[in-house]
């Protein structure tokens, strides 16, 4: 590994580049994709490097009304258990190889105007960030949808890792009938279930909804929620219309308190130079919260963050905080210049006491 061989380019542009790119994220000026774990997760750094969910069964009761001078009763303890592990390493790299390297010194050469050059040098660096935070969004939205996150050999090349965040049993609901079935399902009748344990045996206040494609058309399909959608328009007639999102998060908010956002998210991947598209999100899966924040986005610091300072062989930025991001070139096995990303840093859901998972492709009994 040695410094990159456009130096010169990758110090004056390198560090506006990853700070512009992290502000477009944070919606500065949006145009990228909408990252949710950047949204329901905060972010927060551990020094020993494991991540950890605190996983507690915290029911609130009232107090005794006791006498003056007498002892308080002791009330019992509630459950608490913990989930925990060592935060996973992720990277990957790409190169510009002797044709392309060769095509920018000809660019150079010609006295290009140089944001066109800056371009080519450092078209890589964006890549490499998205790449972390597309591996990011996948395990979030594969954990939030089902409580289990798995990045095994048919997603990940390299170590596979498997977070459990212990969702609780009793808040995991199926239906009484498929809502695949528009004219028998019971959509308002199986989110009310779901909403009644929240409430009334949890105490907690549903406030967010977050589904898919799959789920969210046939609710708005059902024969019961197109009934429930008219009668709250006061719509008087057989041929009632399928409500649109916004509609349909009118009834939502008027009849159970919260609103429904819509999950259409893939993900590309690459192994062994296939690419692959997956849909994190559990098919039919309905995950209803009490806060917007579910959890932590947990990092730790790299070995080579640590010593950046003392290695002169490559240029180094920080973006986002977690995420390092280097430049260099190689001349053996080939020669090349090389952007990569690293980061230590995992989704980790908390907030399981306030979670409520409705599987819709489930008959529960």
């Amino acid at each position: 590994m040695e410094q990159s061989l456009f130096l010169e380019y990758i110090i004056s542009h390198f560090p506006a580049l990853v700070l512009r790119h992290i502000e477009k994220l944070n919606g500065k000026n949006q145009t990228a994709l909408t990252y949710l774990h950047r949204i329901l997760l905060d972010k927060k750094f551990s020094v020993d490097g494991r991540w950890a969910s605190v996983i507690g069964n915290y029911n609130r009761v009232a107090a005794d009304v006791v006498a003056m001078d007498s002892s308080l009763p002791l009330k019992k303890r509630d459950s608490l258990e913990r989930a925990t592990g060592k935060i996973p390493k992720m990277g990957m790299e790409l190169w510009l190889n002797e044709e392309q390297m060769t095509e920018i010194d000809t660019l150079i050469a010609l006295k290009t105007p140089i944001n066109e050059i800056i371009a080519k040098i450092l078209a890589d660096v964006p890549r490499v960030i998205d790449g972390i935070l597309e591996r990011l969004e996948l395990m979030f939205l594969e954990g939030l949808s089902t409580g289990i996150t798995v990045q095994d050999d048919n997603k990940n090349v390299g170590t596979g890792i498997r977070l459990d965040y212990g969702y609780l049993p009793e808040n995991q609901f199926g239906v009484a009938v498929l809502w695949s079935d528009a004219d028998n399902s019971k959509v308002v009748d199986d989110i009310n279930r779901v909403k009644t344990k929240a409430s009334r045996e949890d105490g907690n206040t549903l406030e967010y909804a977050y589904g898919d494609w799959y789920a969210f058309q046939n609710l708005i399909k059902s024969k019961q929620f197109k009934e429930q959608f008219a009668f709250n328009k006061g719509f008087v007639g057989n041929n009632i219309p399928t409500p649109t999102i916004e509609q349909a998060n009118t009834v939502f908010k008027s009849l159970w308190g919260f609103t429904f956002t819509e999950v259409n998210r893939t993900i590309k991947l690459e192994k062994n130079g296939v690419r692959s598209t997956i849909t994190p999100w559990a098919e039919g899966r309905i995950v209803f919260t009490s806060d917007l924040k579910v959890g932590a986005l947990v990092w730790a610091s790299l070995a080579e963050a640590n010593r950046k300072g003392q290695i002169k062989t490559a240029t180094y930025q920080t973006a986002d905080e977690y995420i390092l991001v280097s430049k260099y070139h190689t001349i053996k096995p080939s020669f090349a210049e090389w952007t990569a990303s690293q980061a230590r840093v995992c989704p980790v859901i908390t907030n399981v006491d306030r979670i409520y998972t409705l599987d819709t492709k489930t008959i529960q009994a």
